[in-house]
Order: structure tokens, then sequence, then C-alpha cells
């Protein structure tokens, strides 16, 4: 009786040690693809914002007619015909958990935005926490630490 409550044991720390230092690979597998589908997916092609919620205010108009275009140097270009935009823009790992919460559907992902002008533009400036993405479709939110503000972003293949 004490060996097969021994051997028991033995197998089941086994299978715990085994499946920790695998799981740990595969988180970290998940997230450079993840990253590079992210990545891959803005660089396919030119978007518009088909939404901007900032903290409950509605302001999809200020952006209306705008096409973005995500370049593999990390230049963000926002151009509506007669005025252009220049900002950057990158994919990274954010393995910190201060800014996780019930939206990091790509866990420990940033979707960084900066434009520093006009000011605008400059309210897109966020390290944005990735909702959910298509093919067709980046849906953002940023979630303020300093008023608590909700602001979401959605960005549509034009």
């Amino acid at each position: 009786m004490k060996n097969t409550i021994f051997t028991i044991t033995l197998i089941l720390v086994g299978l715990i040690a085994t499946s920790c230092s695998s799981d740990s690979s595969d988180n970290n597998l998940n997230t450079a693809e993840s990253l590079q589908a992210v990545t891959d997916l803005a660089l396919s092609g030119t978007w518009v914002i088909s939404s901007f919620i900032e903290s409950g205010t509605d302001e999809t108009d200020d952006f209306t007619g705008y096409v973005f275009t995500f370049n593999s140097d990390g230049s963000l270009v926002a151009d509506n015909g007669t005025m252009t935009v220049s900002g950057t823009w990158s994919v990274t790992s954010d393995d910190s958990s201060d800014d996780d919460d019930d939206y990091d559907s790509d866990d420990d992902i940033d979707f960084n935005i900066f434009f520093a002008a006009p000011p605008t533009f400059e309210e897109l400036t966020e390290d944005w926490d990735i909702v959910s993405r298509s093919a067709s479709r980046i849906e953002l939110i940023d979630i303020s630490g300093g008023n608590g503000g909700t602001d979401t972003l959605t960005f549509e293949k034009n």
C-alpha cells in the first residue's frame, strides 16, 4: 500500500513539473507568434478609425476621412487628402501586470501609437491593449491610470 501511494505521488509530481515547464515555453512562443501576427495584420493594408470613444465621449468624427498606414519602419501616417499627420507605432510585449485587465485577449501585448501633434491626434497616443482582432478589424482599449477613464479605438481595414 505504501509503495502504491509513493508511486502515485511520484507520478503526480512528475506530471506537475512537466506541465509547468511546458506551459512556460508555450506562453513565450505564443506571445512571440501573437506579436508577429498583430504586426503583420497592421502592415496588411490601410486602415480607418471606425470608432474612437474617449472617456465616454464619441470622438470618431475627428478622424473621418483619414486613412492610416502602418509602415514596417515603425512610422504611422494618417492622410485625408489635404492634411498628412505623422506618428509612430509598434507592437510590444509588456510582461508587467500593471496594465492587465479583463480586456487583455492577447496577454501582455501592447499596440503602441504615438503622435506628437496636432492635439486631436495626440489623444490616440497610448499603449493600447488588444480587445480583439480579425483580418479586417483591430479593437483596442486603454484604461487610464490617472482618472480611471476608459478609451476605446477601433480600426477597420480600408
